[in-house]
Parts: C-alpha cells; structure tokens; sequence
C-alpha cells in the first residue's frame, strides 16, 4: 500500500499520454512521414521542460526530498549511441510504439502491443547479454 503512489502516478500518465494522443501509433505514422507536426511538438515541449527544470535544479540547487543533491553525471559519447538510436527509431517507426506508452496503448484495448512490450524486453535482455562486446 506504501506503493500505491506510484499506480496512481502511473494511470495519471497514461491518461495523459492517450488524451495528448502521444499513444495513437496514427500520430507516430503521422510523425515519420513528417505530414504533421503534433507529435514533434509534444516532444519539443518535453525537451523544453527538460532543459528549463535542469537549469532551475542547478541553479537553485534543488535536493531530492530525501535532502541528497541532484547531480546528473557527464556523458561519454559513443558511436553505438547512433547505432542504437537508429535500431530504436526504425523500431518506432515499425511498431508504432515506444516504451513510454507500452503500457497505456495495451491498457487501452491495442493488445498487440504485447508483442512489441515482449520484443522490448527480449531486446533489453539481448543488450544485457552482448553489452561488454558492443561499441
């Protein structure tokens, strides 16, 4: 029950996520066939976010509630990053789903979205697997 924040912050997402219709694999198609911008804006306005909320957590030096500092760790670029973002865009692009609305694109009725849910988790296994042999 000391969870149960969690569920309820979940399904508030999800909600969100199908009435933006961030979900709909109809505005994903829309998006890689580059006919409308909804979906690019949706992304923009989170990047956006983004940037602002780390500037203000630097700037004000927010704390997590726990009182630790927020610090986000440099990154190392690599050139499996681009071989990744590929293999997951084109991934996208196919299946019409990302990870984010998995869940709520089958909480809404698309149960054949278990099987992309299923390929995500079979690809994160085979990622843990060949990851020391990877660029």
């Amino acid at each position: 029950m000391k969870n149960i924040k969690y569920l309820v912050a979940g399904v508030f997402f999800g909600m969100v996520l199908v009435k933006a219709q961030v979900i709909s694999w109809f505005r994903i198609q829309e998006m890689f066939q580059l006919t409308s911008f909804h979906m690019y804006g949706v992304i923009g306005t989170a990047v956006v976010t983004g940037i602002i909320s780390l500037q203000l957590i630097k700037r004000f030096n927010i704390k997590t509630i726990g009182g630790d500092p927020i610090a986000v760790a440099p990154k190392r670029f690599s050139k499996g990053q681009i071989i990744g973002g590929l293999i997951f865009g084109i991934g996208w692009a196919i299946t019409g789903a990302c990870p984010g609305p998995l869940f709520a694109q089958i909480g809404t009725g698309f149960t054949v979205v278990a099987i992309t849910l299923l390929s995500a988790i079979a690809g994160t296994w085979v990622f843990g697997a060949l990851k020391s042999r990877l660029p």
